[in-house]
């Protein structure tokens, strides 16, 4: 069965990518700790980030990379946090987000999908791809 993260992949579900390559992609989380909080996601379907092939890590890694520098430019924060987690979906990936302290890096204080601003959503995402110099 597949995971909801290779079914936005395949665009079977929305999402709003800002990054993709034929190994990673990279879209805002919809339970965001901030607007601009990313998921940077490989392609492969793998659950645990420990089981991914070396090459598939070092290229989420550079890629995640890639959009922490990006948020930082985008929303000019102190920092981009970034973060494995992920028990929810059995599918590989890290958070990437704006971050001014600690705080920023609690997950159980992410917004709930439903109080998230559409137009804030678009706008970080554009944001973040005009950063990347990516369109969509």
């Amino acid at each position: 069965m597949s995971s909801v993260f290779s079914k936005i992949i395949a665009g079977e579900l929305p999402a709003r990518f800002v990054y993709r390559d034929e190994a990673v992609v990279a879209f805002l989380s919809i339970e965001p700790v901030a607007y601009g909080h990313t998921l940077v996601v490989p392609v492969a379907e793998v659950d645990r980030w420990t089981d991914l092939p070396a090459e598939t890590w070092a290229r989420v890694a550079e890629v995640s990379q890639k959009v922490g520098r990006a948020i930082v430019e985008a929303f000019g924060c102190s920092r981009a946090g970034t973060l494995i987690a992920g028990f929810e979906v059995p599918h590989t990936h890290v958070h990437v987000f704006p971050a001014e302290d600690m705080a920023g890096f609690d997950l159980s204080a992410a917004m709930p999908m439903d109080s998230t601003d559409p137009a804030q959503m678009d706008a970080a995402a554009q944001k973040i791809r005009a950063a990347l110099g990516t369109a969509e």
